[in-house]
Parts: structure tokens; C-alpha cells; sequence
């Protein structure tokens, strides 16, 4: 049935050309990916409702690069993928980065590993803490469970690794979750789950039960029976596209601006959107206007839905009056607060004949416990003596009127209590096995940095990209917390039955790095900081938080001064959290849904 609704792209998705200048909408959606097409699935779902998504890349159904599950990274680079730069990076060789993100119907969902994995439990109770009252777990978790159609695994995944507790789960949503017909074999989950155990480090059933730690496998987004991925569009868009008059989606079509009523200036009143200025995404025709009856809503992603509000008139003076940007609304932590991961690996030859094949779904999460051990007390207490001086720096690395010292060092307080106190639950790294034929690799990271960089736009012309700037190990914590994840992964090498499949390490090497170097050795240091990449995983670009906090939305998710418009994207998040994103941002585009419609 659903290649009959896909026979042409116009059957799906109206042209810009035949946009009328006239043309309005009770809700405009900017950016059709998992934020954007879950919203536009359930606020179209009311036929009186007009709904209009504007997306910049094009569909892709039947693109191979997107649904070919044993294919990981073939989308990456191509036209479906922004392909952002990074700023150089001063804190670690002032090397650029890419940022990859998905320039496609479905989003950064038809280019990403497909992981679905939910964040850890006491992780989202946080949330209230920065000024989001009723954002907890319990609120949250319905929406987990009802975007979920989760596939339980076949007797043989199960018996390699594929496990789950079946009451945590959604079975009747819209996103199929399951392990694929190319899921690894070959004897590696017991040989991994028996070196983690052997390390202390215990074996977890289900990481998306809301307990992440320990060493477990985890589902990804697709059909377990075609091994296709299922992507936001077609999770959401392609199965009810024929069957919705009433939603209208733009493709190739970049939004640029939006378009403000003039009786409504701030700071004496909220302002109010009327319409969206948008053009086509290839060329730079003349703009045409999208009128708006209810309301905005930015789901572009972290990266480019701060831009839009820049270009927009809200964000920093200190940027956009250079730029000849009129303010209409001073909102400086547009933009601000971006959190994300620095990634690095270790590698080993394996001279055995194990014949390797699949894709691995092997994970090791381990908390400030697991990774400093008995020396947390002392980590912890140093990095409470460092609160004013990291404040100091995230504020003095920020344009002017960013942040304060104050905010900063609350801020800075949450964190270390959150994750640095014996008991915590939190995830702190992420060590993801990959066994390949010659080498066994682990790729890790920082789940939880404490650097802070910012997405800004640096040019008036709202069709170049913003300027990336993660801040990649400014902060020192950064680096000892990277060190420490390097150090048990050497831990796990040489731990059996782990160590009787491989012999000399390759990367970094004991040259590099010496064997007894532990996580305070400046050599770790200094291999970590060129050797590290992003694991784009941006998020709270625009954060839901009080004003008080440094927030850019509250609690509906609507922007602070402005009547109607709201941001729902990984942006939105809070912080940045130790599950991977697809699944919060599902989720927290549920609750958004929810609120918008019965808010009617």
C-alpha cells in the first residue's frame, strides 16, 4: 500500500511554486524531522486542523543510503546531510569538525545509527530541578511507550544479547524498534558480557527500562522483518500522507524568517507571528510568505532553529547588530548552552578466526563510580573548588550578556550532584564495542561534558550556516573524564576472556600512550585532544528552563516573550543526557503534541 502513496513526490508534498502569497495555515511546523513530522502526524490527525511542514531537503523513501540497515554512514557526506563545519576548535589544536545532520524528509532519523536508547531515569527527574515543573520521568515515559512499536527479538537474538523487559516497552506506536536480521552473532555478546562481569561491571537486560549502567545491547530503529529503517517520515508522514488533505508539506524549502505582527513590540507586550518567510532551498528566488492563523513551531534541530530566531529578531543584541539585524526581542541564551560529546577510540588487533559479521549492538555505560573508583571523593571535592573558576570561563568564553557567573555556577552545582555523588545512577561514558574481521575496536566518550559552546549565526544571509562552536575540552574536567573512560577501556582489553582475542593495541598505542599511564597522565591528554571527533549529539541550543536558569522556552515549550511560537527539538532538551537523543526528542514531541492539543 504504501508505494502507491509514494508515486510522486507532488502527491506528497505541494511545490513552493504553487505556494500562493495568500496561503495560511492554523500551525506551521519548520523542519520535518522526528520533532517536526510527530507533530504534524498528530495535530493533522484533526481534519479541521491545517498543518504545513516546511522542510529543506528533499523525500527519500526509496533512497538506499537511508534504508539500508547494514549500511551505517552511507548517508553521511552525501546531499541528504548538511555536512556542517565547526569553528576551529582552540582548546584542542584549533582543528574544524563536521557536524553531520540529516538534510531530508525524516531529518538527522535517515542518516543516524538508528539507536534507541532512552535516558536514565533520574536523569529526567532532573529537569525539574532547572525550572521545569512537571518534566520527570513519570510524565515522560507514557510517551516513550506510546511512539514505540517495539519487535521482540527471535530466540536466536535473544540468546545473543538481544533481551528486554517487556513492560517498558510500547507496542503500538508509530516507530518500529527491534534488532535486524544483521544483528552480530558469533559467540561476541557472551564474550563481552563475561569481560564486563569479570571487571565487576554487571549485565543489564534492557537499557531503555530507565537504568542505564552496566553492559547491555540496545534495539534500533527499524522493521525487523525487512531490516528497513524506519526513519521520522516513515514512521510518521508517509503512512497518512494520501489520507490528509489537510497536511501540506514543502520540501526543498528553507525557511528564513519570521514574520512578526508590528502592533505587538516588546517589552511592553509578547510578540506574535503572523507568518514564515520562505524560499527554495537550491536557489535564492524571491521569498514567498506561509501566513499563520495559530501557531509557529521550530523543529529544525539545535543547530539551525537558534539560527532562525537570530535571523528572526530574537537572540543577542551583541550579534545581530553587527549583522544589521533589528532585536525584537533580547533573548541572549538563544544559541547559547551547546552541549555536546567528544568522541574517541581504541583499537586492537584480533588475529582470531571468529568470522565476524553483522551489526554490533554491544554497549558498556559506566557511571563517575565505575570510572574513578575510590578516588570520586577527591574529583568530586576538586571540581567543587573549580565551580567559580569554570563559571568564570563558560562566562567569559560567551558574547556579551550571555550568562552570569551565577547562573553558571548553579548550573555547574546541578551537574556535579547529579552525577558525581556515590550513588548516582548516570551514565557518565559510553564505550561501544565494535568487532570487525582483524581488529576489535571501542569507541567511547564523555557523555556528560561540562564544556558550553554556542550556535550563532556570523552572516545576515539566513542561507549560509551558522557558525558551530562545541568547545571541545575547554573545561579540564573534560579531559580527566575522557582519560578516565580511555583507561577502563585498556581495563577491559586486558581482561579475559576479552584479552585471549587480541594482541597489540594499534590505536593509540603503548608508544603513544604508555601501558601504566593512568587518567591524570598528560599523555592521555595530549593523544585525546587530536585524536577526539564529535559524536553529534548537540542539544540545548534553545533549553527548556526558567529564565532563571538561563532558559530560551518554558515548560509548553514556548519561547519566553512570544505568544506563539514554540521549539521542539533536541535544542529543547534541558541538558544534555547519557541516553542517546532520537528517542527523548520522540518523546518529549509527544508530550508537546499533547499540550497543544488540549490546549485547543
Amino acid at each position: 500500500m504504501l508505494p502507491l502513496l509514494l508515486i510522486c513526490v507532488g502527491l506528497i508534498a505541494p511545490m513552493l511554486a504553487a505556494c500562493s502569497s495568500e496561503q495560511a495555515f492554523d500551525y506551521i511546523i519548520v523542519g520535518g524531522g522526528p520533532a517536526g513530522l510527530l507533530l504534524a502526524n498528530k495535530l493533522s490527525a484533526d481534519p479541521n486542523i491545517t498543518v504545513a511542514v516546511v522542510e529543506a531537503g528533499d523525500e527519500q523513501f526509496d533512497n538506499p543510503n537511508v534504508t539500508d540497515t547494514n549500511g551505517f554512514g552511507a548517508g553521511l557526506g552525501t546531499d541528504i546531510d548538511w555536512s556542517y563545519t565547526s569553528t576551529p576548535q582552540k582548546y584542542v589544536s584549533n582543528r574544524t569538525l563536521v557536524y553531520y545532520a540529516g538534510k531530508a524528509l525524516g531529518g538527522t532519523t535517515t542518516i543516524n545509527g538508528m539507536t534507541y536508547i532512552r535516558a536514565e531515569k533520574t536523569q529526567i527527574d532532573a529537569w525539574e530541578e532547572l525550572g521545569n515543573e512537571g518534566w520527570n520521568w513519570d510524565s515522560l515515559f507514557p510517551y516513550f511507550k506510546s511512539s514505540e512499536h517495539f519487535q521482540p527479538p527471535d530466540a536466536d537474538k535473544a540468546a545473543n544479547g538481544a533481551t528486554f523487559e517487556e513492560h517498558v516497552h510500547g507496542f503500538d506506536g508509530e516507530v518500529s524498534v527491534g534488532w535486524s536480521k544483521y544483528f552480530m552473532k558469533d559467540g561476541i555478546f557472551d564474550m563481552l558480557k563475561k569481560t564486563n562481569e569479570n571487571l565487576g561491571i554487571k549485565w543489564n537486560r534492557d537499557v531503555n527500562s530507565g537504568s542505564m549502567p552496566g553492559f547491555t545491547t540496545w534495539p534500533f530503529t527499524l522493521n525487523a522483518t525487512t531490516s528497513i529503517r524506519q526513519d521520522a517520515a516513515r514512521a510518521y508522514y508517509y503512512p497518512i500522507a494520501k489520507q490528509r488533505p489537510n497536511l501540506h508539506v514543502f520540501l526543498n524549502t528553507t525557511a528564513t524568517r519570521i514574520i512578526w505582527d508590528d502592533r505587538y513590540t516588546a517589552p511592553s507586550n509578547k510578540l506574535v507571528a503572523t507568518g514564515l518567510e520562505i524560499v527554495p532551498s537550491s536557489t535564492n528566488n524571491t521569498p514567498h510568505t506561509l501566513h499563520l492563523t495559530h501557531e509557529l513551531i521550530l523543529s529544525a534541530g539545535s543547530l539551525r532553529s537558534p539560527a532562525l530566531l537570530e535571523h528572526s529578531g530574537i537572540g543577542n543584541p551583541s550579534i545581530l547588530t553587527p549583522l544589521n539585524i533589528t532585536t525584537h526581542l533580547p533573548l541572549p541564551s538563544v544559541g547559547a548552552n551547546l552541549q555536546d560529546q567528544p568522541n574517541t577510540y581504541i583499537s586492537y588487533n584480533s588475529p582470531t578466526t571468529l568470522n565476524l559479521t553483522g551489526y554490533p549492538s554491544f554497549v558498556t555505560f559506566l557511571t563517575a563510580s565505575d570510572l574513578f573508583g575510590s578516588s570520586l571523593p577527591l574529583i568530586t571535592s576538586q571540581l567543587h573548588s573549580n565551580i567559580s573558576t569554570y563559571a568564570s570561563l563558560i562566562t567569559t568564553s560567551s558574547p556579551p550578556n550571555t550568562t552570569t557567573p551565577e547562573i553558571e555556577t548553579r548550573l555547574l552545582a546541578h551537574q556535579i550532584a547529579l552525577i558525581f555523588s556515590p550513588n548516582s545512577t548516570i551514565p557518565l561514558a559510553e564505550l561501544l564495542w565494535a568487532p570487525s574481521q582483524g581488529a576489535i575496536t571501542c569507541v567511547f566518550w564523555n557523555l556528560l561534558p561540562f564544556s558550553r559552546g554556542s550556535v550563532h549565526i556570523d552572516d545576515p544571509d539566513p542561507l549560509k550556516p551558522p557558525a558551530i562552536n562545541p568547545n571541545f575540552l575547554h573545561l579540564p574536567i573534560d579531559t580527566l573524564m575522557q582519560s578516565a573512560a580511555a583507561v577502563k577501556v585498556r581495563e577491559l582489553f586486558a581482561t579475559p576472556p576479552l584479552s585471549t582475542f587480541v594482541t597489540e593495541e594499534v590505536v593509540p598505542g603503548l608508544d603513544v600512550v604508555p601501558e601504566d599511564a593512568g587518567w591524570d597522565d598528560e599523555k592521555w591528554a595530549a593523544w585525546l585532544k587530536d585524536a577526539y571527533q564529535s559524536n553529534h549529539h548537540p542539544v540545548s541550543t534553545t533549553a527548556m528552563r526558567g529564565r532563571e536558569w538561563g532558559g530560551v522556552v518554558d515548560t509548553q515549550a514556548k519561547v519566553y516573550g512570544v505568544r506563539n511560537v514554540r521549539v521542539v527539538d533536541a535544542g529543547t532538551l534541558p541538558e544534555q543526557t547519557s541516553g542517546h537523543l532520537m528517542a527523548s526528542v520522540y518523546a518529549v514531541a509527544g508530550r508537546v503534541a499533547d499540550m497543544i492539543v488540549r490546549g485547543r
